[in-house]
């Protein structure tokens, strides 16, 4: 119902301009009444440019507005989305620096070098080869080679496998879980 009435004000404003420009136009004849068509025509073109300019300015300022509004709303919603991050932090804190122990404690029982436990852990995060390459400023086949190495001694057989073991245990469903 609310489109249709503000449709209906629109034919409303646009019946007001032409019946204004009308009256407008009818006072120039009535003023001077030996005006030709074309006189007339371009007398028309000066009230009909200053209308659509106004009708234009109006209608960005109603879009401008609107884009406001919509910003606003995701101000609020990035505000909501990181007091949610937050309180999930600090409610994690716990379990996860328990979840990086356990995770060093593995990575000591593998005998990991330092350079594989970055590369293992920025794996863990879901970096790419290339990306990890970047991070630690190497090339993509060193970091490819340690990779290798990291799997050769957790004897897994690639990068699910290794995010597999950690990860496993963390999502089984409640009861399942010992």
């Amino acid at each position: 119902m609310g489109r249709f009435a503000g449709n209906r004000s629109w034919v409303w404003a646009v019946a007001a301009v032409v019946g204004g420009i009308g009256l407008l136009m009818t006072l120039e004849i009535v003023e001077e009444p030996d005006m030709t068509l074309s006189e007339i025509l371009f007398e028309l073109i000066e009230p009909t440019l200053i209308v659509m300019t106004a009708a234009g300015v109006v209608h960005l300022m109603g879009r401008m507005q609107q884009q406001h509004q919509e910003q606003l709303s995701l101000i609020r919603d990035l505000e909501v989305a990181r007091r949610d991050g937050a309180k999930w932090r600090a409610d994690m804190s716990g379990l996860l620096s328990g979840l990086g122990a356990a995770i060093d404690a593995q990575f000591d029982r593998w005998q990991l070098t330092p350079a594989e436990r970055e590369i293992a852990l920025l794996m863990l995060k879901g970096l790419s080869h290339k990306e990890i390459a970047a991070v630690r400023d190497a090339s993509e086949r060193t970091v490819r080679q340690q990779a290798r190495s990291i799997y050769g001694k957790a004897n897994l057989s690639g990068r699910a496998a290794l995010s597999a073991f950690f990860l496993e245990d963390l999502l089984l469903p409640l009861e399942q879980r010992s």
